[in-house]
């Protein structure tokens, strides 16, 4: 495992006016492309999408809260899912891993043209009889700014989103991180200037990343002026609790008709988990006993 520590930071500035956060996520993301075997505009954007995750989880409140995170584009690369808990655990995966496009106007990743038009979706299961999920437009499938407008429009809250990902030339991840900052109703206008001034200075995240700038660096530069208090770290992984137990539960709740349905085709199934690629194998006499079970 690389020294290099995958975590979050989570700050407020000018009497808590304002609401941070930042995050490195080398390692988890280089785990995404290691399972997925994505191409490197797949793996810069399902690690904008992780890097995200980590932090919109983290604003949630309850251990057993869950973030979800969905983008459905019209591009090569069709769609990406990420899950994430407010413990700084995450998971995800693209639907289309290998995807390869000439660079775009900037000579970056064309992460755009990957993603193509379409939505993003953000499904927050906070334990109540209905999640919540709110939907917008993508404004420039480059994923950042796309929850920006996603932040502004459905939960009224302004904010800057930044995320990044630089890879190697093997095509492995060289740094992997990002920022969210966020105006509460109250903030001042000098505050709300002094916010934009600071991020008038900056050039991209991949640029703070190069330069090896850490979570607390980048909110250093992002908050400079305005009187950064750090609240706390929170570690952060790619993380699946997929089990033989879980699943074998997921095929219970098929119901007993398509269970029948598998055992008169007399041979085992196989089910792989769509987040870490786990390969599950059961037998017929497993899916006699899952019959049963779903018979009481």
């Amino acid at each position: 495992m690389s020294e290099y520590r995958d975590y979050i930071v989570r700050a407020t500035a000018a009497n808590a006016q304002v609401r941070a956060f930042a995050c490195s996520t080398k390692n988890l993301v280089e785990r995404g492309r290691q399972i997925h075997g994505t191409s490197p505009i797949m793996t810069a954007a399902l690690g904008r999408l992780l890097s995200a995750g980590c932090m919109m989880g983290s604003m949630m409140k309850s251990d057993k809260d869950l973030l979800t995170l969905q983008i459905k584009g019209m591009g090569a690369g069709k769609g990406l899912t990420v899950t994430a808990d407010s413990l700084g655990n995450v998971k995800g995966y693209v639907e289309e891993p290998i995807v390869i496009l000439p660079p775009n106007a900037k000579g970056k990743l064309d992460v755009a043209g990957a993603i193509g038009p379409g939505t993003l979706r953000v499904i927050k299961d906070l334990g109540l009889k209905e999640p919540y999920i709110g939907q917008t437009e993508l404004q420039t499938s480059e994923i950042a700014e796309d929850l920006t407008y996603y932040f502004a429009t459905s939960e009224q809250v302004p904010s800057s989103v930044g995320l990044g990902v630089l890879m190697e030339k093997d095509n492995t991840v060289k740094q992997a991180g990002g920022f969210i900052v966020q105006l509460m109703p109250f903030t001042e206008d000098r505050v709300i200037d002094q916010l934009e001034s600071n991020l008038a200075k900056i050039s991209s995240v991949t640029a703070m990343l190069d330069a090896g700038m850490s979570p607390e660096q980048m909110l250093e530069l992002l908050l400079e002026g305005l009187d950064m208090n750090i609240a706390d770290t929170l570690p952060c992984a790619y993380t699946c609790n997929c089990s033989r137990e879980r699943v074998e539960k997921a095929i219970i709740s098929v119901g007993k008709v398509d269970i029948q349905s598998m055992i008169e085709d007399g041979e085992p199934i196989e089910v792989n988990c769509q987040f870490c690629d786990e390969h599950y194998v059961f037998s017929v006499e497993d899916l006699e006993r899952m019959y049963r079970r779903a018979l009481k």
